[in-house]
């Protein structure tokens, strides 16, 4: 297997700077809807959970056999699930204060400043985050099958364009600068990129294609984590069950159908 680390490195700071095409949709609508959050949070998860069991775990069994697989699925599990509870999350409560973009909004001293707090914590929590999706996104592009690593890099860029969007409005109705939302949520997706490197440092001297097919199924577990455990729930509480539920089939569905085209 050729180890393609440029293609790698490059594939992830394309991924984590995507957040900025979700500042950028926040920036242009006027008045947008969690309602439309709530269909991207959906489509994220629907992406990221076909692409970990159809690609990453399915390649992992292929190639490193069913139980180490599974050993490195569940350990993604796990290392993901210890760095969840090391991150803050009083940002949650607050954020579910926010009914709807269409609502009043408060515009008092007090008010303004708790939404600059949901926007600065939910910016900080998606950075922590966005350093083993870095990872993510390094593996993929490290295998050396460019088509595979793009699939990789495309289902992680879209999952970060909500969580720009999800970090730039509150700080946008905190401050009333869409250059400041914009700025938050673009730092926050530098992260992606910097994860990648310290990933790249920490196993270039390692880099093997068994621990390369190891880390497809450890990643594959984070993705699971990351989207059982963030996206679907913030999905259903911006938008209930059935538009969470119809981004999730649709995000199935497109990744299926482009699957099926590169094969």
């Amino acid at each position: 297997m050729e180890i393609n680390v440029g293609f790698a490195l490059m594939l992830a700071t394309l991924a984590g700077l995507s957040t900025g095409i979700g500042s950028s949709i926040a920036y242009f609508i006027r008045k947008p809807k969690y309602s439309y959050l709530a269909v991207l949070l959906g489509f994220s998860a629907g992406v990221m959970i076909y692409i970990s069991f159809a690609e990453l775990f399915k390649r992992a069994i292929d190639e490193v056999g069913f139980g180490m697989a599974n050993i490195a699925f569940f350990v993604g599990i796990g290392f993901i699930a210890v760095l969840d509870l090391a991150v803050p999350h009083s940002y949650i409560a607050e954020e579910s204060r926010i009914h709807d973009f269409n609502s009043s909004v408060d515009t008092s001293l007090a008010s303004r400043a708790k939404l600059m707090r949901i926007g600065q914590f939910t910016a900080l929590g998606i950075a922590i985050h966005n350093f083993p999706e870095g990872l993510v996104t390094f593996v993929g592009g490290a295998t050396g099958d460019v088509s595979f690593g793009l699939i990789i890099a495309t289902a992680i860029a879209i999952h970060n364009i909500p969580e720009g969007i999800s970090v730039s409005i509150p700080i946008f109705y905190a401050t009333g600068s869409r250059k400041k939302a914009f700025f938050y949520s673009f730092m926050s997706g530098v992260a992606e990129p910097v994860g990648a490197l310290i990933g790249f440092a920490i196993l270039f001297p390692f880099l093997s294609p068994f621990l390369i097919s190891s880390l497809l199924a450890f990643v594959a577990g984070i993705m699971i984590y990351i989207s059982l455990d963030e996206l679907l729930p913030a999905a259903h509480k911006y938008g209930g069950e059935h538009l969470s539920l119809a981004g999730l089939l649709a995000g199935m569905l497109i990744m299926a159908l482009s699957l099926f085209m590169l094969h």
